[in-house]
């Protein structure tokens, strides 16, 4: 990504992943331009906070109904950012079921979360719940899925009563430009919602301008938010990927488990953060299981020339192709063997990879390891199901897993042993189900802070601050050995 100077203005190339050419100019937000839309946006934010939350959910109503009509405008933009698939062209109508889910669920939500009665310890004192949202929220959002993954955070924030400011990744910053543009015919909106452009400084402004952080990338970078955060004190919340295992066991339907693992592995060409990054299939199906993955493999169709068909596209990012490579070519040379895929292809410019599955890998190969990022499907035989368990379970990350037994009952009890915050049974690919359920939480470095779905997801916007009212009298510093105290253990 090239960057020039034009009066003044710092412009940032944008390439297009089908082409490989860079067809869109983003003007970089400078640093005093980050502080004055903060500066506006707090300033706005008292009123919005102000109002009952019906009165926001108007709002967000009559936004609703803009998003509706421009929902194909904003699912191409998000198709020309990615590269294209099914979920592109459908992000408009998502964002629609976001807001649209919100404006049902907040009040209940909040409502959980507040409280109104005596206290258990000293009965004469009154505790009433007053939720305070934070005035300033920072979302700074990925390349993948990028208007997905900055309005799961954003939304619920908005409703929450916070003003909110996004940074999307400088790689698709096209489809934000196409929701704002809805933004700015809801004035009240718009008022509290803005964004700015721009590369890893703009983020950094952004930390500093802000209350409250969400952050969804890569782990290096998710360290240095953290950071930031904690030298000035305010909270954050990341996502930081996973290197995400399926178990597959000796009496798994080998159809099923087989179409389910290739699609969670392959889906949106593999850069998904709950991709199936390993499998561990039990030693006595290995061979079976691998050949008929191998011959499902085969049948999955590049999307070009035509990017609404096939099933997967080109990389977003041009510089992933090499991390996968890499990953691929180490492996290799330590012995695994490609089966299917494995090479980079250029049509026209884009970057591809087929769905490439691979044998013979181990924990010493990267491939393993880190996050890969790509349509790559490495199996692993196991002897028994401790064993596969720990293999699950020897990794830095902890996003989510899968399992697929031969009953729901066995996939249940190996998925209780597993370290990660949401556990498919019987399938891949579930996280949607998450949604306006139940919150999870992530294990170890895939993320840190309260969940970002379900109705308690709304509560990592606002304080919960105490009134105490009494109503006995008050302690006396002369005589308060047992006046005001709180009451003992029960005896």
């Amino acid at each position: 990504m090239a960057s020039s100077v034009i009066a003044r203005e710092q412009v940032l190339d944008v390439r297009n992943p089908r082409t490989g050419q860079a067809d869109h100019r983003l003007v970089v937000t400078r640093a005093e331009e980050v502080a004055a839309k903060a500066a506006r946006l707090r300033d706005n934010q008292r009123e919005w906070a102000a109002m009952p939350l019906d009165a926001r959910c108007g709002v967000m109503g009559r936004w609703l109904g803009v998003v509706r009509r421009a929902a194909a405008d904003i699912g191409n933009a998000d198709a020309v950012d990615t590269g294209g698939c099914h979920t592109s062209y459908i992000q408009g109508f998502i964002t629609m079921a976001n807001i649209g889910g919100w404006i049902e669920d907040a009040g209940k939500a909040l409502d959980n979360y507040q409280f109104h009665g005596r206290s258990a310890v000293m009965p004469d004192v009154e505790v009433r719940t007053q939720l305070v949202p934070y005035s300033l929220v920072g979302v700074i959002s990925p390349w993948n899925a990028p208007l997905m993954l900055a309005m799961l955070d954003a939304i619920p924030a908005l409703f929450a009563g916070s003003a909110v400011l996004i940074k999307p990744s400088e790689v698709t910053p096209r489809v934000i430009e196409a929701i704002f543009e809805t933004v700015r015919e809801v004035p009240e909106l718009a008022a509290v919602f803005d964004y700015v452009a721009g590369a890893g400084d703009v983020g950094q402004a952004v930390i500093e301008e802000v209350d409250l952080v969400c952050f969804t990338g890569s782990v290096p970078t998710g360290r240095k938010v953290a950071v930031a955060c904690a030298q000035r004190l305010i909270p954050c919340f990341l996502e930081l990927g996973g290197k995400d295992p399926a178990i597959v066991t000796a009496d798994a339907d080998l159809e099923r488990a087989a179409t389910a693992v290739l699609r969670g592995a392959v889906y949106a060409t593999g850069q998904v953060c709950y991709s199936t990054e390993r499998v561990y299939v039990h030693e006595s199906i290995h061979d079976e299981f691998v050949a008929l993955l191998a011959q499902k493999a085969r049948h999955v169709r590049l999307n070009t020339p035509d990017p609404r068909a096939g099933h997967i596209g080109p990389f977003t990012f041009a510089p992933q192709a090499d991390i996968v490579l890499r990953h691929l070519e180490e492996a290799k040379s330590a012995g695994a063997q490609v089966l299917t895929g494995g090479e980079i292809e250029n049509h026209d410019g884009g970057l591809y990879m087929r769905p490439t599955v691979l044998t013979g890998v181990t924990h010493d190969m990267a491939i393993m390891r880190e996050e890969t990022f790509g349509p790559c499907v490495p199996v692993m035989a196991y002897s028994d199901i401790d064993e596969a368990i720990r293999l699950a379970n020897d990794t830095q990350f902890g996003l989510t897993a899968s399992v697929i037994a031969g009953n729901e009952e066995d996939a249940l009890a190996i998925g209780r042993q597993i370290n990660a915050g949401a556990v498919f049974l019987q399938d891949t690919f579930l996280t949607f189900g998450k949604m306006r359920t139940v919150g999870t939480h992530s294990f170890g470095f895939s993320g840190l802070g309260g969940s970002r779905t379900g109705l308690d997801s709304i509560l990592r916007f606002v304080r919960r601050k105490a009134l105490m009212t009494q109503h006995g009298a008050v302690a006396d510093i002369q005589d308060d050995h047992h006046l005001g105290a709180p009451k003992g253990p029960p005896q």
